[in-house]
């Protein structure tokens, strides 16, 4: 764990509701417990613990699983203990096997398969825009990066170029992402029978400049949040760098409200509306 990850962590529990939530989830493990049971047990309103949650899930410390309509929260002991290392690897000279009862928090791999197999199925996210070579690109590597695991991040276009942008690519980089597996796709690939199924399609095409995305059908919960082409921008390199900056940032602002939504109290037609109201390009101005 580096010093980043340890600095969440940490600032996820800095807070009395979360705090107690984690220890109760850390008591239930390997079980799950609702939304509704914390809230009872730690005397705070659903929505607000449905928050709070949220914070614990970012921060890598809680798991969320579907069951049917019912979503369940897991204690990821694996972070948990992972933090705990991180705190104690100076200690008594990097011997934390001398501190006694903190050294059994130390994660063994049979803990990390064991942890493993509880892990919480993820949402399935399809971005899509027209080429799928930049806006798109960019919204698949920052979910993946902020969902955690939580979600699972793919993007697709009607008309796929041959390759992203390389001045997306440059920019996801810098900005620390991971880009060996950033292709151009077609709409069509996730059509098939043997193709994921999706929960959410987001489209990112700039439909007031009367570009075309694909039909999004009615099987899931889709949305559309119309950002502008990079193709399009003008000016010199510096320029285009700080319009791919501002691009990112906005896409990022909506991926933190949408991954932050409390969907164990949002039924289909509410999340639907949440979507779009995040695209709402007034209401998330970066």
């Amino acid at each position: 764990m580096d010093e980043i990850a340890a600095i969440d962590r940490l600032g996820s529990l800095a807070q009395p509701t979360r705090l107690a939530a984690l220890r109760r989830l850390l008591a239930a493990h390997p079980g799950s417990l609702a939304a509704g049971e914390l809230a009872r047990a730690c005397a705070s309103p659903h929505n607000t613990m449905s928050t709070h949650l949220g914070v614990l899930i970012r921060a890598g410390l809680v798991h969320v699983e579907r069951a049917g309509r019912t979503m369940n929260y897991r204690a990821d002991v694996k972070a948990f203990r992972g933090l705990v290392t991180f705190l104690t690897s100076d200690c008594c000279n990097g011997r934390p096997e001398l501190c006694g009862d903190i050294a059994r928090l130390i994660p063994k791999d049979d803990d990390i398969i064991f942890t493993e197999r509880f892990m919480a199925p993820a949402f399935n996210v399809l971005f899509l825009c027209t080429r799928n070579s930049a806006r798109s690109i960019i919204a698949e590597s920052l979910l993946e990066k902020i969902g955690r695991g939580r979600f699972n991040a793919y993007s697709a276009g009607s008309e796929p170029a041959r390759q992203p942008m390389p001045e997306v690519i440059d920019r996801l980089k810098h900005l620390g992402h991971d880009v060996s597996k950033l292709r151009c796709k077609s709409w069509n690939e996730f059509t098939g029978p043997s193709a994921p199924r999706m929960d959410f399609v987001i489209a990112l095409c700039d439909t007031p400049q009367g570009q075309v995305c694909p039909d999004l059908g009615e099987k899931f919960v889709n949305a559309a949040w119309p950002l502008p082409d990079p193709a399009d921008f003008k000016g010199s390199p510096t320029e285009r760098v700080t319009l791919l900056n501002e691009l990112y940032a906005m896409v990022r602002r909506r991926l933190e409200i949408f991954t932050s939504l409390p969907f164990t109290s949002l039924d289909r037609m509410a999340l639907k509306k949440r979507l779009d109201e995040i695209g709402d390009t007034v209401r998330t101005a970066p």
